[in-house]
């Protein structure tokens, strides 16, 4: 085992959370009140002495602009941005026309924001929908689905599944040919994941941000239950939006929270964030942009810019955050 220093951190009993327009901005990750209230307990939580790596292909941020300028003039291409020991998430180009193969996932959901350009989702048990820049979608496990491109240009999608959830394909559809893998005749299980008031096919998001929300139970949340058949499923996407203009300001000694058993990234939906990332410089990134916090890493997140902002923030487990201490500043 790694040598860490030990030091006391407050556990919040409490999930991510919206910030809405009409309210004072809170910042991601908050601690409340003197003591912590009955939600918190003081530990000792371990973190190496020399701070976590970021080890390829993660880093602080992906710049989506880079990207872009990287892939010029190609309409087919894959970057993988986040894959650790619990997520996997790829920006994937896909050309007019083209279209996946029906598939699925045995063990847990799989989701994606779409950044540009249009797709046709065809998911078991849904009518098909087009989904176009803005669009949060997400196909719970086994349900079998399908993506096409319409429209007369290439689709950009950043597409998210947990870390080792191998494509599976139904019986009378062929797989695609994949180096160093064949696929077996098998069986599974008919048991099938499902939508549920916390969960729905699409969130729109562009009529979010014009003020007509998708009615939803929690509808600061995109991912919303980490819990699917008695057993724990890995994967929560919260939506945060805020002003930057009404949070509190910033202060040196923040240090924020970390997570102890994985990351936290996050997805910029519209206008600007702040980073502040262990050692690294803080930083702002922009619509598209991808952030990347290691496990056992501080990390502190505020919104930044003019006007509204807001980000989609993918933790692996509920209640997870590990605060500052009683006495030390509140993590933000």
């Amino acid at each position: 085992m790694r040598s860490s220093q030990r030091i006391a951190f407050v556990i919040l009993g409490s999930g991510l959370f919206l910030t809405l327009p009409a309210r004072q901005a809170r910042i991601h990750g908050e601690q409340r009140g003197s003591g912590g209230g009955p939600s918190q307990m003081e530990v000792w939580a371990p973190l190496p002495e020399k701070g976590t790596s970021f080890i390829p292909p993660n880093k602080p941020v992906t710049k989506i602009a880079a990207l872009l300028a990287k892939h010029k003039g190609e309409q087919t291409w894959t970057e993988t941005i986040v894959s650790d020991n619990l997520f996997h998430g790829d920006y994937i180009s896909m050309p007019p026309g083209a279209k996946t193969p029906r598939r699925f996932h045995q063990d847990n959901r799989a989701f994606w924001i779409v950044q540009d350009g249009q797709i046709r989702f065809t998911i078991e048990g849904q009518d098909p929908f087009v989904a176009a820049r803005g669009f949060l979608v997400q196909v719970p496990k086994r349900l079998v689905y399908s993506m096409e491109t319409v429209g007369d240009k290439p689709s950009l999608r950043f597409e998210v599944t947990m870390a080792h959830s191998n494509t599976m394909y139904p019986i009378d559809e062929t797989p695609p040919p994949m180096r160093g893998v064949k696929f077996e005749r098998a069986r599974v299980a008919k048991a099938k994941g499902a939508y549920d008031e916390a969960n729905v096919p699409f969130i729109d998001y562009n009529q979010t941000i014009a003020g007509h929300p998708k009615p939803k139970k929690n509808p600061d949340q995109f991912v919303g239950d980490a819990h699917d058949g008695g057993y724990v499923n890995v994967g929560i996407a919260n939506i945060i939006r805020g002003d930057s203009a009404t949070q509190p300001p910033a202060r040196e000694d923040d240090l924020g929270h970390f997570h102890v058993t994985g990351p936290e990234f996050w997805f910029v939906l519209e206008g600007q964030i702040e980073f502040k990332i262990g050692s690294v410089p803080i930083f702002v990134a922009d619509q598209g942009d991808i952030a990347y916090a290691p496990a056992q890493t501080w990390h502190r997140v505020r919104f930044a810019g003019a006007g509204m902002a807001t980000r989609l923030a993918i933790v692996g487990y509920a209640n997870s955050h590990v605060f500052q201490a009683t006495g030390d500043r509140s993590g933000q």
